[in-house]
């Protein structure tokens, strides 16, 4: 026998001699092993760290049993989501309204707003449960036209309403209807509070059909004026104060409500800028500003503001050559307000004021267009107060004292 097959031969005998020592090692180690699991689950069960804890679903099991290769059924979780948004559209969804303007009567007929057919959709507000009456704001140019109104509540109960008062230097309008379907009046907040960068929800009827739209923003500006143009000629006679947001507001919203995390009505939504390069962009009238117009639009039917009875044109909008020649003004005043005409027997004629005369200040203040003179006439004077204007006539300053009554123009 060769050199190696002697050593392969020792060496096949050496293992054969040792495998009760392997066994016996083995078993030595299982048996310890074992003691190791049964001292250490109870102390992990101490600490809840067991590595898995899942209780058996014998439902499951006997299903995928008796279905043999079919999916499992998945179980269904239930999760109750609230949150402040989801809280204060509760308070406040209800309350808000859509609005159906039909400007004539009939039942079969085209698509075009007349013989009965809506003239146009929005929003409105809730406001106000009085006795066997309830109050509801909305935009003056949603309800502009109206031959009837209806209102479809948040459950879907439609009711007609009666158009109370409108205001189209305001945009804002109150209707009234019958308050035995009315469960969800809508509470004021205060807009002179609000922050740029505060949450704000906007909950009205998009396009005519979605309604109770929730849309979610922040306070994007606070005081932003628009320029308004009343009559379609081109200027503007107004400009609004309002409420910039990015919350969504698309057509079928005007008249809703824009709210605080609280569910307080902090603004009317009014308007949208809809142009090609602007996004974004929303507007609400303050509803600190809206409050008096509100109340008087529900006592009177319109708001009461003081009247002078005088039409207007800006100087600024007048050639150079006739403010020299026509209005006789001095070379260095560029701005004012020259009176086109007067009305007889007005606040404005009783002062002394005429045509052709070119207004420049009043309580002391400059007033350099007409907006600005409408301004400090419905925002700062009351129906019965006396109010001081400086003019020039024929190129001369002189001042006239004027008590004001109680008529629009």
């Amino acid at each position: 026998m060769g050199y190696y097959d002697q050593d392969y031969q020792n060496r096949s005998n050496k293992q054969k001699g040792n495998k009760g020592g392997y066994f016996l090692a083995s078993l030595v180690g299982v048996i310890l092993g074992a003691i190791l699991v049964i001292v250490a689950i109870p102390k992990l069960a101490e600490y809840n760290v067991l590595p898995y804890a899942v209780e058996p679903n014998n439902q499951l099991q006997e299903e995928a049993a008796n279905n043999g290769n079919e999916n499992i059924p998945t179980q269904n979780v239930s999760v109750n989501v609230v949150t402040d948004v989801t809280k204060a559209v509760d308070k406040a969804g209800d309350a808000v309204v859509s609005i159906t303007n039909i400007q004539a009567a009939g039942f079969w007929s085209r698509d075009d707003g007349k013989d009965g057919v809506p003239a146009g959709t929005g929003s409105g507000v809730i406001y106000k449960k009085q006795g066997k009456y309830a109050f509801i704001v909305t935009n003056h140019h949603v309800v502009e036209g109206a031959q009837q109104l209806e209102v479809s509540l948040a459950d879907g109960t439609k009711i007609p309403a009666k158009l109370v008062g409108s205001d189209i230097w305001t945009d804002l309008a109150v209707l009234q209807v019958d308050s035995k379907d009315i469960k969800t009046v809508a509470e004021f907040g205060d807009s002179g509070a609000l922050k740029i960068g505060e949450p704000v929800i906007a909950i009205g009827n998009p396009l005519g059909t979605f309604e109770g739209s929730v849309t979610q923003g922040i306070i994007s500006g606070l005081e932003r004026t628009v320029p308004v143009d009343i009559d379609q000629n081109g200027t503007a006679d107004w400009q609004a104060e309002v409420l910039q947001t990015d919350a969504a507001i698309n057509p079928g919203n005007s008249g809703g409500a824009l709210i605080n995390i609280s569910g307080q009505v902090i603004g009317i939504n009014s308007m949208k800028i809809a142009e090609s390069a602007v996004e974004g962009i929303g507007l609400s009238i303050p509803i600190n500003y809206a409050r008096p117009i509100i109340e008087d639009l529900e006592k009177f039917g319109e708001v009461r503001r003081p009247y002078m009875g005088i039409q207007l044109a800006s100087v600024s909008e007048i050639p150079g050559y006739y403010q020299q020649e026509a209005l006789k003004l001095p070379r260095d005043v560029k701005s004012g307000v020259a009176i086109t005409s007067v009305e007889p027997n007005s606040p404005a004629a009783q002062a002394g004021l005429k045509e052709m005369d070119v207004i420049v200040e009043m309580d002391g203040e400059a007033i350099a267009d007409v907006i600005q003179l409408r301004k400090h006439l419905y925002n700062q004077k009351k129906v019965g107060d006396q109010m001081k204007v400086k003019f020039y006539r024929a190129g001369k300053l002189q001042e006239a004292t004027i008590k004001l009554s109680g008529e629009t123009f």
